[in-house]
């Protein structure tokens, strides 16, 4: 059985960095081969090395507020490369001013994302969520 792979980093024009390495640690250090893209990532970068690398999924990371715009439409550019069986992960700040993220968690998995975490998420409970998720797809 092969050790998932996922993609990890900040989408868009977030040069918030410190979230996506937790993350990539995090994820790294339960057994997980992590593809660090960093900040400041495209949403197409995300896709381009999520093929390179027949990843198993895509875990990105926004703060400032404005991800919506910057993964508009990103669900229907993976299926088009091939990775419509590609998990997709989101969680941070997804939204500008105050919100409900139940209202951001519904809007971010109309965009065809899996999961939708607010910026406290428990670590844990998500690395538990991919492996849940993983092994529901048959890929763990």
């Amino acid at each position: 059985m092969k050790t998932p792979t996922i993609i990890t980093g900040t989408v868009g024009m977030d040069a918030h960095v410190i979230g996506t390495k937790i993350l990539s640690r995090a994820f790294r250090e339960a057994g997980f081969t992590v593809v660090e893209l960093g900040i400041l990532t495209p949403p197409e970068e995300f896709i381009q090395a999520a093929v390179e690398t027949s990843a198993d999924a895509i875990l990105m990371s926004s703060l400032y507020g404005m991800a919506e715009l910057d993964v508009r439409g990103f669900k229907e550019k993976c299926v088009e490369a091939g990775l419509g069986d590609v998990l997709l992960y989101i969680g941070g700040i997804l939204g500008v001013g105050r919100h409900d993220f139940k209202d951001d968690e519904v809007k971010f998995k109309n965009l065809g994302f899996d999961r939708v975490y607010p910026p406290e998420a428990d670590l844990k409970g998500a690395i538990q969520d991919l492996r849940n998720d993983l092994k529901a797809k048959g890929k763990v």
